[in-house]
């Protein structure tokens, strides 16, 4: 009961975020020079283009106007229509969420098995030769730039080899075919997955380093516990609540390089229709995009608060 009532305070909370958020976006918007009537009406802007331009796009009446009028559709889950092709703006968002999910929670899993197994083993045997190689290998990831190694993949393993396709969600002709998909989401996957992998690693490893010193893990060792047991039972599960913690406040960083990501591999998804709506001045596009992700953020965030129940019943929210 208290934990659904905790789950129901923050969802409330959310509200007063995303109100906050949407209007930053739309004032922000609308202060930005060379609006989008700059894009349609071509460089010899006259008064009288310019304002026909304006007014078809809806752009001719006062912003608070406009974000009330914004707000009170946005609430029914209407989030505008596209400047550039005068689609409903959540037609243009849910056809792209499937490939960003896709690429976030494969990359996400990926981080982690990779992060949590190079943790466990630099904790369980510190200072040995294997810790002393997975470190460096991992902090690898975390010091190239995301465009670079992605990059540098397509070269390598696209250019060079020719062992995997360097652009899009699958090969023409083979959306539906499983292994083409697969082959094409490698690298960006890999990509993606590399700039988490080194901060996961150290904090699963600094946490096991703490949590194997405590008496209850050398109780359990005493009662002759199988050391397979120990370390997922009761070691790995207290560990992990830091790593949980900072998945929770990676997701932004996760979200922003999938922008990246998306667009070094030309991977149709929520960033690259992000970025091409930035070049084209699609605003309310841009706005719904921010709005979707803003919330998905917060109730991620929620998930994490309440996995830590979870994972140490000694957690409550009374």
């Amino acid at each position: 009961m208290i934990w659904s009532r905790y789950a129901l305070k923050r969802v409330t909370l959310l509200v007063p975020m995303l109100f906050g958020v949407s209007l930053l976006l739309f004032t922000v918007m609308n202060l930005l020079p060379g609006g989008p009537e700059a894009l349609y009406a071509g460089e010899n802007l006259d008064p009288a283009t310019i304002s026909y331009v304006r007014r078809n796009l809806g752009l001719d009446e006062p912003v608070p106007i406009r974000y009330i009028r914004w707000v009170a559709a946005a609430v029914h889950g209407d989030f505008g229509r596209s400047f550039r092709d005068g689609q409903p703006v959540l037609d243009h968002i849910t056809s792209r969420v499937p490939a960003t999910l896709q690429l976030t929670v494969s990359a996400l899993t990926l981080a982690l098995v990779i992060a949590i197994h190079a943790g466990v083993v630099g904790a369980t045997q510190p200072h040995s030769w294997l810790d002393h190689i997975l470190t460096p290998v991992t902090f690898l990831g975390l010091s190239f730039p995301s465009f670079w190694l992605g990059i540098m993949l397509i070269l390598l393993f696209s250019g060079a080899l020719g062992w995997l396709p360097g652009s899009g969600l699958a090969t023409y002709g083979r959306e539906q075919d499983l292994l083409s998909r697969l082959r094409h989401a490698l690298l960006p996957t890999v990509t993606l997955a590399a700039i988490q992998v080194a901060a996961f690693m150290r904090y699963t490893r600094a946490a096991m380093l703490e949590v194997l010193t405590e008496d209850y893990i050398r109780t359990a060792r005493a009662k002759g516990l199988a050391p397979g047991s120990v370390m997922l039972k009761h070691a790995l599960r207290n560990a992990l609540i830091p790593v949980v913690t900072l998945v929770g406040l990676s997701l932004p960083a996760l979200v922003g390089g999938s922008v990246i990501v998306e667009t070094v591999f030309a991977w149709p998804g929520l960033g690259r229709l992000a970025v091409d709506s930035v070049f084209k001045r699609d605003y309310p596009v841009i706005i719904g995009i921010q709005m979707i992700i803003a919330a998905v953020i917060v109730l991620a965030n929620l998930v994490t608060d309440l996995l830590y129940s979870v994972l140490d019943p000694r957690v409550t929210y009374e």
